[in-house]
């Protein structure tokens, strides 16, 4: 790939509305049949007919702390980069494109949105930006997004590229069971993370928006290694087979309870939290099967723990479950958690502790932008005040409920 392009080829360059649709057009049809290897010179191909060049994927690493080049025949494959303090890292955290004026041109970053939920960043030079060149690129980063995650499912480069260090055997169960860890509607967010990223176990988190009812878990199964990994896909298994015959709350917690029993014997089990959310209403329903209280987080002040009487955790045999319920207020935030954020402690030191937990959340809320950004800097500060500990596994899964509706989306323009 050339190393640039002169002023009077690129103002040539026809960027109308027309020629985009032909050129994404080209990409789409081209893509339902290429293979994973030719995702990047083809985008490199697609930058160049536009007169870009230096286009390089970043793609966001497990731990969320990093943005890693993939590697691929057209593309710059340059340095590892932080999400915090640098300039991809900060298109990839406002979710919106940044341009960099350099001496010769300028450098583009636009994030990479699967949906919403974030894959990446695309960057690219360009001796000169216009509105046709942005309105174009951000439709180009979106079909590139969903390109590498329909790819992925393909090929194991693009986790090859995400990973920053050596993976357990019960991660690469648990990360293989994950759905994406954000989604981001007009009516409702959600985000999630996981501590230690290359070695998590037991903990797990499922969702699905259906409908107008936003159905969420988050589990904890007994024990440490590929014994507690094993227990919590049957776990989820369960949960998704339940909820995808839409049954109750009740009945959903009885079916996991038989499911692990049967599978494990009274010996193990899981701690878990299944809630129903109507993102319309915002009237939300939760079971709390043995788990730590989930807290209510209103004006990034922690205003109460979701403290009701629970049920035996899942596989104990517990008796019909007692179901849960409170109306949210538009922008409130219900984070839900496992103990490993709390427990951490020193041999003949105190625990952690849920204080000290909700102080951090008071003065790191203020200071972050959406739910992903929180769940993100939440969890690496937590990290940071437990010392760096990580002797159990640590998740986050925030909602944040915006009400309202999203009729406006199923509506063209023209």
């Amino acid at each position: 790939m050339e190393n640039g392009r002169s002023k009077s080829s690129r103002v040539a360059v026809d960027l109308s509305e027309g020629f985009g649709e032909r050129l994404l057009g080209q990409l789409l049809d081209r893509a339902h049949e290429m293979p994973p290897q030719l995702l990047a010179p083809l985008v490199a191909e697609e930058v160049r007919r536009i007169g870009g060049r230096d286009v390089s994927i970043l793609l966001q690493c497990y731990e969320q702390l990093e943005l890693v080049p993939l590697p691929g025949r057209g593309l710059t494959v340059g340095e590892v980069l932080p999400i915090d303090g640098s300039r991809a890292g900060e298109a990839f955290l406002l979710k919106t494109p940044l341009e960099d004026v350099q001496h010769d041109g300028v450098r583009l970053y636009l994030p990479l949105l699967d949906g919403s939920d974030e894959v990446g960043v695309m960057a690219l030079t360009l001796d000169t930006v216009d509105d046709d060149d942005r309105r174009l690129l951000r439709r180009l980063a979106g079909l590139v997004a969903d390109m590498v995650v329909t790819k992925g499912a393909y090929t194991d480069q693009f986790f090859q590229t995400r990973r920053r260090h050596p993976m357990s055997l019960a991660a690469e169960i648990q990360w293989s069971l994950l759905p994406p860890m954000s989604m981001n509607t007009p009516q409702v967010s959600i985000a999630g993370i996981l501590e230690p990223a290359y070695a998590v176990a037991g903990d797990s988190l499922d969702y699905a928006l259906n409908d107008d009812v936003l159905h969420l878990a988050i589990i904890d199964a007994m024990g440490h290694g590929l014994n507690a990994s094993v227990l919590a896909t049957v776990a989820v298994g369960a949960y998704r087979h339940a909820r995808r015959v839409d049954v109750g709350l009740a009945e959903l917690y009885a079916f996991m309870d038989r499911a692990i029993d049967e599978q494990f014997g009274p010996d193990q089990f899981v701690t878990a939290q299944m809630m129903r959310l109507d993102v319309a209403t915002g009237h939300l329903q939760w079971v709390n099967a043995g788990h730590p209280a989930a807290l209510l987080i209103r004006g990034h002040r922690v205003l109460r723990t979701l403290e009701n009487p629970g049920t035996l955790p899942v596989g104990f045999g517990g008796a019909e479950p007692l179901t849960h319920s409170m109306d949210l207020r538009r922008g409130d935030r219900v984070m839900f958690y496992t103990d490993g954020l709390v427990e951490e402690h020193h041999a003949g030191q105190e625990q952690f502790g849920e204080e000290r937990m909700i102080e951090i959340i008071e003065r790191v809320g203020p200071t972050t932008r959406g739910v992903q950004h929180m769940a993100r800097n939440l969890s690496h500060a937590l990290k940071q005040e437990r010392g760096g500990a990580t002797s159990d596994d640590a998740t986050i899964f925030l909602v944040e409920w915006h009400g309202g509706t999203a009729d406006h989306l199923a509506t063209l323009d023209i």
